[in-house]
This record gives structure tokens, sequence and C-alpha cells, in this order.
């Protein structure tokens, strides 16, 4: 592929948080609609789903035991929580149904003010990521929330994610690099950087199973809770800088020839330059947002180069990059969107290329 008008003379693409993506226009994202006094997408992030719960465990509690037990909502893991939902108690799976019930209702609301919004107009379907997605909860959530949003005469289709969640933040990365940036390389550095863990991750990109990243996988990643740690941003840096460096010796190891590229999925909004503008307030301690805060310029110091060749480091939003990973599943629509249900509650807005639709 030739180099656009859009690159530097050096290749790269012209700036982070870029609209005009290799496969995909970015409409929108980091849409911060309000509910009054405070955002939307607080009715329906991963804490308004626990708040539903601990909301039925009071009700039930006023006529008998809890069938939940003493654990706090808070501490019930997504793991227990679907197996109470799929358990033989069914008192305890008729609470969390209820929870299920509330909390699609509020995701319905949510997406129905976004698809009223100009940019989102013309949206086919909508794919729902973030770690709540993944769970049997979660579908049956964004199932829900589908039949309501049809019964209101949206003609609509909302979907899981493709990839699990995790390897979603960070396959989504190698869609931001123009295909010639990957040619001849095995794989990719990428991290998601989120209000409650970071991951680094290898992806294993395949171009030659498919040049469209459809086989893409996430071969090694590690994670961190640092919302378990609260450490300050030089601390978060110091660590992320760590992850990276142990990955790209496990791919030396390999022979897993890795691009001289790192993709970052970062939240809030991102400049050209690559600082963040407004909404990375979940981030680890620290001002992210400074005007003396460049993330990606202190990656590229930290790792200034990948195996001979000199490092390059583009950024984007979290909720774009999860819902890049969707692209090679997205060509039988023109128009589509992605929500993210983690800490906060994550939006994009793309539509496709005409060279990555299918032509009927």
């Amino acid at each position: 592929m030739g180099k656009s008008e859009k690159e530097k003379p050096n290749g790269a693409p012209l700036g982070h948080g870029a609209d005009d993506l290799p496969s995909v226009i970015v409409d929108d994202y980091n849409m911060g609609l309000r509910d009054g006094d405070s955002f939307l997408g607080d009715r329906a992030n991963k804490f308004a789903f626990r708040e539903k719960l601990d909301t039925w465990r009071e009700r039930v509690r006023k006529g008998g035991a809890d069938p939940l037990g003493k654990t706090s909502s808070r501490d019930l893991s997504k793991k227990e929580i679907d197996a109470l939902l799929n358990g033989e108690d069914k008192e305890a799976a008729a609470l969390i149904l209820g929870a299920v019930d509330d909390f699609a209702a509020e995701l319905a609301k949510v997406l129905g003010r976004f698809l009223d919004q100009e940019s989102w107009k013309n949206t086919e379907r909508v794919v729902i990521g973030g770690g709540f997605s993944a769970s049997a909860v979660g579908e049956l959530a964004i199932a829900r929330a589908l039949v309501l949003l049809k019964s209101q005469g949206y003609e609509i289709d909302v979907t899981p994610i493709a990839h699990h969640p995790d390897d979603a933040g960070l396959i989504g990365a190698a869609h931001l690099m123009p295909p010639w940036m990957l040619k001849g390389h095995k794989a990719m550095l990428a991290i998601d950087l989120g209000g409650t863990n970071v991951r680094v991750g290898i992806v294993e990109l395949r171009l030659k199973d498919e040049a469209d990243l459809s086989k893409a996988k996430v071969w090694k990643s590690d994670i961190w809770r640092h919302a378990d740690d609260r450490p300050n941003r030089n601390t978060t840096i110091e660590r992320l800088v760590t992850m990276v460096e142990k990955l790209i010796a496990k791919a030396d190891k390999a022979d897993l020839k890795l691009a001289p590229v790192i993709g970052v999925a970062c939240p809030g909004v991102i400049n050209a330059d690559g600082s963040i503008l407004r909404g990375g307030q979940n981030l680890p301690g620290g001002n992210w947002e400074s005007e003396h805060f460049n993330l990606p310029l202190v990656l590229k110091k930290a790792v200034p180069q990948i195996g001979e060749e000199e490092a390059f480091v583009i950024m984007h939003n979290d909720a774009v990059v999860q819902g890049l990973s969707q692209v090679p599943f997205m060509r039988d629509c023109s128009d589509w969107g992605i929500l993210t249900i983690g800490t906060g509650l994550g939006n994009a807005h793309f539509h496709n290329k005409r060279e990555n639709r299918d032509e009927a």
C-alpha cells in the first residue's frame, strides 16, 4: 500500500487520536452526554449493575433472608454472579434476573440517547464491549436491552464484542496502523490503560492467514490491577515499561518478529500530539491531562527501539481501540458504534470506508 497524503514524510500516521484510520472513519467518541447533573453513562457502567443488585437484595431482606448471603454485591465476582444466575437456587437466580432487567432498561435508555444523536443517526449495529459483556449476566442484559429498543421502534442490532474484551483492547491497536507498517512482521506490542487495570500484550498478526487481521490474536499478555495498589502516575509508567520490556524479551526468545510500533488505548479525548485533552480522571494518581505530560513521548523515550528499528508509539481512545478489533466482522454494515461497559461507559461511532464494506 502506498503512503497517503495524511502521513508524515517518515511514513508515520499524522497524529494520535485520528479520525481517519486505515479501514474506518471515526465519527465521534467519548461523547459526554449528560443526565441532569451527572453523566448519562453512569447509569450503565459496571457499578450501576451492582447498585441494581444491591437494591433488589435490600427489597428481599424485608421479607426474609438474602439468598445471596452476606457477601457484598461489589465483592461478588462475575463468575460468582453467573453461577448464581445459572444455579439450582431459583430464588437467587430470580434476584439476579431482577437486577439484570433493571440494568437492561437503563442500558436501553442510554443506547436510545446515543442513537438519537446526529453522529449516530444511521447506526445499523452497536457492539457492547468492556468487562461486563464477558459474562452470562452481561450477555443477557445486552439481549434484553435489544428487545426493549426494538419494542420502541429502533431498527438496530446490538451484540457483544467478538473477542474477549481483555483481548479486544489489545487487538484493536493493530487497526490503528497502516498495513505497510505491519508488513513483514509477525506481531506487535499493544497497551490498554484503564481505570482499574493495565494490560500489555503481544498481538500475533497472522497476516498470512487473513490480511484483514480477522485472525489476529493475543499471543502473550500481562495484567496489573493497579486499582488495588493505588499508584501515582510515575509508578504506573515505571511498571508499564517493565511489563513492555518483559514481553519484548519473550517475543525475542520465541523468534516472533515484532513490528517497531506500540499501540496504546487510553481513556479520554486524545490530542493529535498525544496529550490527553480530557477524560483521564479514572487513571492512576496524577494529572494525566497536564500540558507538560505526554504518554506516547514518555513511552518512546523508555523504549526507543524494538529489535533494530526505531520504535513508534500511536495512541487513541480505549473505546475506539476496542471497536477497531471488530472491524473485520462489520463489513456487512456501513455505520456502527460501540459502548464499553467498564469503570466508565466508553463510546465510539464509526463508518466503514468503501473498500472495507461487503458490496452487494
